[in-house]
């Protein structure tokens, strides 16, 4: 006769009490702290990673080499010096010209556009030169105001105009828009009403009349469909008042000036320091 194993004695359970209670909120609080400081910690480095106004230096910007007492060609002589920017003049094109055309396709600017945008910075240079803008500044104000004169499927002429004259909304008071009556009789923008923001750099009548200059020097008026003139006109609006904007104060108080508005203070910020750093390759 086969006797049958011994059979195994059931488990006895696992007693309840206090001490499993309370491991089992220890480790309810440890997750729930885990949960808050994981948090914290990615909302610091989100707030870290976005500029802020007033705190952060600029961008490092790569100045184009310059050749003191050389004047940029089709400036009228109103420019007292060229740039020569990596890559290096090529053949016999004019320099600012080459390093535009070189640039442009790993940016996604025109080269019409960047040379205005480097044309301003150099005038600056001569004629300001506390003030230290930079043409990627410019590229990223443009970017945002009308995407370098290209906004809604524009072509910026070799004139540096853009193919369509380009022109805001009426500033009329609407929900979330300032009311500017006319102050040029429509001259710039057409509306006998209320101002509009003209241009690749949109000027509103009053700040164009104060900051427009001919940047070629050829005697004509100041055109604020022009690019040359638009650029150059902003980087002189930028640098009113005695702003340094190679300082994070000076940078934040010119660009929120344009625009009183942080977002667009980053926005000009993050395409700025795009640009700057394709420039250079970094």
């Amino acid at each position: 006769m086969v006797v049958p194993p011994p059979s195994k004695p059931k488990p006895e359970p696992r007693p309840r009490g206090h001490v499993g209670n309370l491991v089992g909120r220890l480790s309810l609080v440890l997750l729930l702290i885990a949960v808050v400081v994981g948090g914290a910690w990615a909302l610091g480095a989100l707030n870290r990673s976005a500029p802020r106004p007033g705190v952060e230096p600029p961008f490092p910007v790569p100045f184009l080499e310059v050749e003191p007492g050389a004047s940029a060609p089709g400036t009228g002589g109103e420019v007292p010096v060229t740039g020569q920017a990596s890559p290096a003049e090529t053949g016999t094109v004019e320099p600012l010209t080459a390093w535009a055309s070189s640039l442009s396709g790993k940016i996604d600017v025109p080269a019409r556009a960047l040379r205005a945008y480097a044309v301003a910075d150099l005038v600056m240079r001569a004629q300001n030169p506390s003030c230290r803008i930079s043409w990627a500044t410019l590229a990223g104000i443009g970017r945002i105001e009308s995407h370098h004169g290209t906004i809604g499927g524009l072509k910026l002429g070799e004139d540096g105009r853009p193919s369509q004259p380009i022109i805001g909304i009426p500033l009329d008071g609407s929900p979330g828009v300032k009311a500017i009556a006319d102050s040029d009789g429509g001259t710039l923008d057409g509306d006998t009403t209320w101002d509009r923001a003209v241009g690749p750099m949109q000027f509103i009548p009053t700040t164009w009349a104060r900051y427009a200059i001919r940047a070629n020097g050829d005697g004509a008026s100041p055109d604020p469909q022009n690019i040359d003139d638009a650029a150059l006109a902003a980087a002189r609006y930028l640098c009113s008042g005695g702003r340094d904007l190679g300082t994070g104060s000076g940078w934040w108080a010119a660009v929120l000036d344009y625009n009183n508005s942080t977002e667009y203070g980053r926005n000009v910020f993050s395409g700025a320091e795009a640009y700057a750093r394709a420039s250079t390759g970094a």
